[in-house]
């Protein structure tokens, strides 16, 4: 089987090709094909690869094309970032120069980065169609829920996934003392914006005694994030995402002191990028020690200023949940996980204020006749506001995109409940239209 890495030179494909070393790896791969744009960077991600010592891997091949990068793949792993670290600085400053959230895939950031991502992400789903249309694609490109669902409107067979969901429920299974195939649980809402509601095992739910104890919600970096209080208040644990809906204004202020997640990124990747070309000889050993950084620096807004990234909190990783999705479906070996389905893929609406084609997160068994979402308790009161608020604006962002139209962009940024201000929500689209090109040329600018 062929597992093409679209987005091949980007700095985390180390950590994808980490999980593929296991001798005893439950599918077999013949080729791991990276797809990028940059040549230099395809070269960099290669002398890393081949300094960290990995064993047992595929045979790796690079390319820049991507009518052959596509060609004869089975599954499409599409981690791409068109415009790089520069647009994201982009997407991030200019919404926090008018002070609202500068965050690469929450509010008016995000819905930037959809803009310039839209037209290259169909581009791929369309040669995926026509050059491997039996493939599987495994979108972890942000925004993921809005990338996936336009991309399903191509090739059917695309999925999103993202680690944190599943993260949180592990972590919490493990506290309670649990393997995470041992209980059953009730997570729903959208990427970066759901709740985990119920933890059961043998019929008992433990997610009330667990918030309750002060001394478990300690060892929970989204309970500590929002605090315990709240956490009782709502009777859940969020997303960790949910930190920038539920304390707006404060993430606003921290991450407008200092640098933005984006300029760090800028700075600290361009520097590795630069040095690996340099010193190709040291490619592994700078990587590594960027990649140390980049992990214990993640969501920093969301601690006191100076508390370091607890170890506990930085288990997983969307490469384990990539590869137990393909191994699943290529062997028939069940899985159980979260992942981003259309909304009327289980039948049912899962969610039934939200259209078939919705991009939604709930947990799925998952085999070798495809991913089945399983439905949850009716998602109701705020929560459900938020979600069908935010999921309106989603397709909103996916229509602009699509055809161009900066009124529904405007209406987009304007209507996320994170933005005050309808004069401000088309200043920043001016802004990003402006000062980004591949925004532009989404616009016709």
């Amino acid at each position: 089987m062929k597992l093409l890495l679209v987005g091949g030179g980007g700095f985390r494909v180390p950590q994808i090709l980490s999980v593929l070393t296991n001798p005893d790896l439950p599918i077999h791969l013949t080729e791991v094909c990276l797809y990028d744009i940059s040549e230099e960077r395809l070269g960099v991600m290669k002398d890393v690869v081949a300094q960290l010592g990995y064993e047992n891997l595929p045979t790796i091949t690079t390319t820049t094309d991507m009518t052959e990068a596509v060609t004869g793949s089975d599954f499409i792993f599409s981690a791409m970032r068109i415009g790089g670290t520069c647009g994201r600085v982009i997407d991030e400053r200019e919404a926090l120069s008018r002070g609202i959230l500068g965050q690469e895939t929450v509010g008016v950031g995000g819905y930037a980065y959809a803009f310039r991502t839209l037209p290259e992400a169909m581009k791929l789903a369309e040669a995926v169609r026509d050059h491997a249309p039996s493939a599987w694609v495994i979108n972890f490109t942000n925004p993921a829920g809005i990338i996936t669902q336009a991309m399903r409107t191509v090739h059917r067979n695309v999925v999103g996934i993202c680690d944190t969901p599943i993260g949180l429920v592990r972590r919490a299974a493990t506290i309670a003392g649990h393997r995470e195939q041992d209980i059953t649980y009730d997570y729903i809402g959208l990427n970066h914006l759901g709740w985990l509601r119920s933890l059961e095992f043998e019929g008992e739910d433990l997610l009330p005694q667990m918030i309750a104890d002060d001394d478990v919600l300690e060892h929970l970096e989204e309970a500590r994030t929002v605090g315990f209080d709240w956490i009782r208040t709502l009777g859940m644990i969020p997303n960790e995402y949910l930190f920038y809906y539920y304390f707006n204004r404060e993430s606003v202020a921290a991450i407008s002191h200092g640098q933005t997640r984006g300029e760090f990124l800028q700075e600290q990747q361009g520097s590795f990028y630069e040095q690996a070309a340099a010193e190709p000889a040291r490619a592994g050993e700078l990587w590594t020690a960027t990649h140390n950084e980049r992990e214990a620096t993640y969501m920093a807004e969301s601690r006191e200023e100076g508390e370091d990234r607890r170890e506990e909190d930085m288990g997983g990783g969307y490469e384990h949940v990539a590869l137990e999705l393909m191994t699943a479906l290529a062997t028939g070996t069940p899985a159980r996980m979260i992942l981003g389905v259309a909304n009327g893929d289980g039948g049912e609406l899962l969610i039934p204020q939200l259209a078939p084609d919705a991009i939604v997160e709930v947990p799925c068994n998952v085999d070798n006749t495809g991913i089945h979402p399983i439905p949850q308790a009716p998602l109701t009161g705020p929560e459900l506001g938020l979600v069908t608020t935010v999921k309106a604006c989603e397709e909103l962002v996916i229509e602009a995109a699509l055809t161009g139209d900066r009124e529904l962009a405007w209406k987009a940024l304007a209507s996320h409940p994170l933005v005050d201000s309808i004069t401000v929500a088309k200043d920043v689209l001016d802004a990003y239209i402006e000062k980004n090109p591949a925004i532009a040329k989404t616009f016709n600018a």
